[in-house]
């Protein structure tokens, strides 16, 4: 392992963050969608001289990931990522860090609208499945980069585009199957841009698996169409994208003693029938459909002026399942408190809807010294949440559950979120070679919440809420290029961020000063050379956290784990990475992440188990390194196409591809302590791809192995802690989610 960590770190650079230069013979057609089409997602993304550290993954790069990985999968082999999946295959509920940011701390746009959940502040990427059949590029951009709509980058932002206009008609198919039942299947057709200017694109997804944990399953459809015109100095397209999914829930892992008696466990549904047979229930699930439509007009002014207008709206609506043992009805509703009835077991629904609406609108001035832009976005999120019951053991069969749920149900409770931004930003070239860059953006959002929340008692906890915040978020950097292969940049960014409703609402019911705004100062420190054949580079961040919201151990009222701010935090680290093609038929990429994580000064706060409700054990662990956030990250990559300069065309195609991914040891909490530590794994996949001309089209096949070591491992978990004042003593237990042994996929492709 030494070894690879150090070769890793001695290649160092950033290979795919190199933009190709458009070709001088590029046609009308070329340069009209990179005009006309390209710059409404390029408002959000950095360019080849922004000081922003960041790697570009493209259309074919897309197209030859596995087929079953959600977007966050795709993304591994990038620096400072790390990922997992909870059922076990890339299809399901799937989790991605970037230096140590989690997911509600990584800003996502697709067409520069944010697709994080307002309230939550997260991606759910079980709701937008088979993504990659979908989109034509992204950008992933670590730190916190440029000035994006919505949720607050507070670590990496993930801008997508499906903003791909072809020349020429084209349709595809792929046809992909693999271990546990796994099935993907998509098509698409689009009918290039015509000579009225017209251009339609379409495509559906469609993908099933069991899972490698019991309960997994998964049931996913997605649709995409684009239907647009481009003119020579205007354009117009309207977007649909759905994703609907029906999934096993298995959010709550594994503990850790039954892992190491059968690592495919999963208790969701368990329950034990009159004559005491263990059981599961069959439709613990969760429910999710969402769809997004998005309507942009970009219109040129001469030849240095682009406006570019965005109408979105996003309405999604789902459920989770459940049956649960043992339950005190007077905790629904059911039956008033204090009655004689007994526990019970019930089946009940989570249920949620949401709309989404936004308006966003900018202004571009390009020009051969200047890029500036100025633009706002307005949008308006509106969240309900309700439950349901729908049967309880011990109530009469007669029992009307339609005219409970109907009245009040369970619990019943909304927000209504408003954010304004603005923003300018430019990119000014006084000398050659060199640049320099200010974007500043002022953010201003309200937040009002109402009604009852699940932990029923007395009609419910009142999380009757109402804030306002705005924030100012400078950044400004240097880049300079000495010659057409080296670069330099150093950029400082100040970002703000608002804290998610479920941290509000357990502040709440937790009866504690408010929580305020995390607050971070981001410093990068980058270098890049890049040749034909050669590219290298390093990086070196320094995010400085103040008020950030970590889990201490603290319990509301009903229970649940508290964040809280923690004063002082930092993220510190270096990123090298590099790609050497040594001939045109093999290619090596290799990064490594070296990083500290820390918290100045942490104490967690245990429940007390035998004293007073709701009473805590402080314990102070002084200077620690924060939950999950690895110090070592590191990837190699080999991909040879060894007929590649043959003069035959059988198998110049042929390509073998194998990969390496260190994590290093991360922790289920922030005291780092040895017995919450989730061990380093190391994880080799390989790829083997070919294809054929056939007709007018190219047939393809490839074949995917996944964990080709068969590590038994992994990748992340919870825990849970008590104390005793009899014992004086801190008892705790441990979850986690296994990640499946070797593996296999195999996917047929044909597109013309």
């Amino acid at each position: 392992m030494r070894g690879f960590l150090f070769f890793a770190a001695a290649l160092s650079a950033i290979s795919l963050q190199v933009t190709p230069a458009f070709s001088q013979t590029r046609s009308n057609d070329e340069e009209k969608v990179e005009k006309l089409d390209s710059v409404v997602v390029s408002v959000s993304r950095a360019g080849a001289s922004t000081p922003v550290t960041f790697t570009m993954l493209g259309k074919d790069a897309l197209r030859k990931a596995n087929p079953i990985n959600s977007l966050p999968m795709v993304l591994n082999l990038q620096p400072s990522v790390v990922t997992y999946n909870e059922g076990g295959t890339g299809l399901g509920n799937s989790a991605m860090t970037v230096r140590g940011s989690k997911g509600s701390q990584i800003n996502v746009t697709l067409n520069g609208i944010t697709l994080n959940d307002s309230e939550s502040q997260e991606v759910f990427w079980v709701n937008i499945p088979a993504l990659t059949n979908l989109i034509s590029s992204v950008q992933l951009q670590r730190g916190l980069g440029t000035s994006a709509n919505g949720a607050g980058s507070f670590g990496a932002s993930v801008n997508m585009s499906t903003a791909s206009v072809t020349p020429d008609p084209f349709a595809a198919v792929e046809l992909s199957g693999g271990s546990w039942k796994t099935f993907v299947e998509s098509v698409a057709a689009g009918t290039g841009l015509t000579k009225s200017g017209l251009y339609f694109n379409g495509a559906f997804s469609k993908g099933n698996t069991d899972g490698y944990i019991r309960n997994a399953m998964v049931d996913s459809k997605s649709a995409f169409m684009v239907l647009g015109w481009m003119g020579e100095r205007s354009s117009l397209r309207a977007t649909y994208l759905m994703g609907d999914q029906k999934s096993g829930i298995t959010w709550d892992g594994i503990e850790l003693e039954q892992y190491h008696k059968d690592r495919r466990w999963n208790d969701a549904g368990k329950y034990t029938d009159e004559n005491g047979v263990l059981r599961f229930y069959d439709n613990q699930t969760d429910n999710y459909t969402q769809h997004h439509v998005q309507l942009n007009y970009t219109q040129l002014f001469g030849e240095h002026v682009t406006w570019t207008t965005t109408l979105n709206y996003t309405n999604g609506r789902g459920y989770d399942e459940y049956y649960k043992s043992g339950k005190d009805l007077s905790d629904y509703g059911l039956v008033p408190m204090g009655s004689q009835y007994p526990e019970s077991d019930l089946i009940y629904r989570k249920k949620m809807s949401n709309g989404y609406y936004v308006v966003s609108s900018d202004l571009r001035y390009r020009s051969d010294h200047l890029n500036l832009t100025g633009g706002v976005n307005l949008s308006t999120y509106d969240g309900n949440h309700f439950g349901e019951v729908l049967w309880a053991k011990a109530l009469n069969e007669d029992f009307d559950y339609k005219a409970f749920n109907d009245r009040d149900g369970w619990y019943r409770n909304k927000s209504k979120k408003n954010d304004m931004t603005g923003f300018v930003k430019a990119e000014w070239t006084p000398v050659v070679g060199l640049t320099a860059y200010v974007d500043l953006q002022l953010r201003h959002l309200t937040l009002d919440m109402d009604g009852h929340d699940s932990d029923y008692y007395e009609m419910g906890f009142p999380i009757a809420y109402d804030n306002k915040w705005t924030f100012f978020n400078p950044r400004a950097g240097i880049t300079y290029r000495w010659n057409d292969y080296s670069k330099a940049y150093a950029s400082v960014a100040m970002g703000h961020r608002e804290p998610g409703r479920s941290d509000i609402k357990e502040n709440i019911k937790g009866d504690l000063s408010p929580i305020e705004p995390e607050k971070m100062l981001d410093f990068e420190l980058g270098y890049e050379f890049s040749k034909p054949g050669l590219s290298l580079g390093a990086n070196i961040y320094l995010m400085e956290y103040w008020d950030m919201l970590l889990e201490t151990g603290k319990l509301s009222s009903s229970g649940y784990a508290i964040k809280e701010n923690v004063p002082r935090s930092w993220r510190r680290g270096a990123e090298l990475s590099a790609a050497w093609s040594p001939a045109a038929w093999v290619r090596f990429d290799a990064n490594a992440t070296l990083s500290v994580n820390q918290i100045k000064d942490f104490t967690s706060y245990v429940e007390v188990w035998d004293g007073e409700y709701g009473e805590t054990h402080p314990v102070n662990y002084g200077k620690t390194t924060m939950l999950m956030s690895p110090s070592t990250i590191g990837m190699i990559q080999a991909a040879v196409t060894p007929w590649k300069m043959t003069a035959s065309n059988s198998f110049k195609t042929t390509t073998l591809t194998v990969n390496g991914k260190w994590v290093g040891k991360q922790y289920l909490d922030s005291s780092e302590r040895d017995e919450m530590k989730v061990p380093g794994y190391f994880v080799m996949n390989a790829s083997l791809g070919h294809e054929f001309n056939v007709g007018k089209g190219v047939l393809g096949i490839a074949g995917y192995v996944n964990n080709l070591l068969s590590n038994l491992y992994y990748a992340s978990g919870w825990r849970w802690e008590g104390y005793s004042k009899a014992d004086d003593a801190i008892y705790y237990g441990i979850g986690v989610y296994p990640q499946p042994p070797i593996n296999f996929m195999l996917k047929l492709s044909y597109r013309f």
